[in-house]
């Protein structure tokens, strides 16, 4: 189970499983911990809703920030 991103402001859907579906892959790649990749899965698939489109800009540093309490907001 991941964690939880209340209040996260939704303002596009599409690309949010593809998101998830990433971040678990570099996960699983990157620290053979299924958790830990479920948590990058989550977190970069509720920063991927949070901006218009299908294509996540959200660099590894944001997407480590909102795992870490930072907020479910793409800082530009």
């Amino acid at each position: 189970m991941s964690k939880e991103y209340n209040g996260l402001e939704i303002l596009d859907r599409v690309g949010g499983g593809d998101s998830f579906a990433s971040g678990l892959v570099y996960g699983l790649m990157t620290y053979e911990d299924a958790e830990k990749a479920v948590n990058y899965g989550a977190a970069h698939g509720a920063l991927a809703m949070t901006t218009p489109g299908d294509t996540s800009m959200a660099s590894l540093e944001e997407v480590e920030g909102v795992m870490g309490g930072a907020g479910a907001r793409v800082k530009r």
